[in-house]
């Protein structure tokens, strides 16, 4: 079965993307270490795996029923988290890639999910967007 990805999910990763480069750009002109860069493209694989795993597990969790759906959520989300921490655990004991740029990569996700109405905005070519209940964006 072949499914669509999700506009939502599309733009959060757009976002990310976007994130990455721009911190890569500023990243760039102040140091040239490598473990600095390095760092920070982990830190944004995990916040565009994070996210596509935020999705799937709300869009699973969903349809169960409600006291189902609480403890599935609740486990998915102490997975999506505890893999954060054991990634981080381990570049902070190997000399490979930069921990604090990994977690500042990982914020891209927050950052996106502020930003995606602009994201949205700016996918759409419309100048405002109007949701379901006649808000403008």
């Amino acid at each position: 079965m072949k499914r669509k990805i999700d506009q939502t999910l599309l733009e959060l990763w757009l976002g990310i993307l976007a994130y990455g480069v721009v911190f890569e750009i500023v990243l760039l002109f102040f140091s040239r270490n490598p473990a600095y860069s390095i760092g920070l493209w982990i830190g944004v694989f995990l916040a565009l795996a994070g996210a596509f795993h935020m999705w799937w597990s709300l869009d699973r969790g969903l349809d169960l029923p409600e006291k189902e759906a609480v403890k599935s959520l609740g486990a998915q989300n102490i997975i999506r988290y505890a893999v954060l921490v054991i990634v981080m655990g381990a570049l902070m004991f190997v000399d490979f890639a930069n921990p604090i740029f990994t977690f500042c990569g990982y914020m891209g996700m927050k950052v996106s999910a502020y930003l995606n109405p602009l994201v949205h905005r700016l996918r759409a070519g419309k100048k405002e967007q109007e949701i379901s209940d006649g808000t403008a964006l």
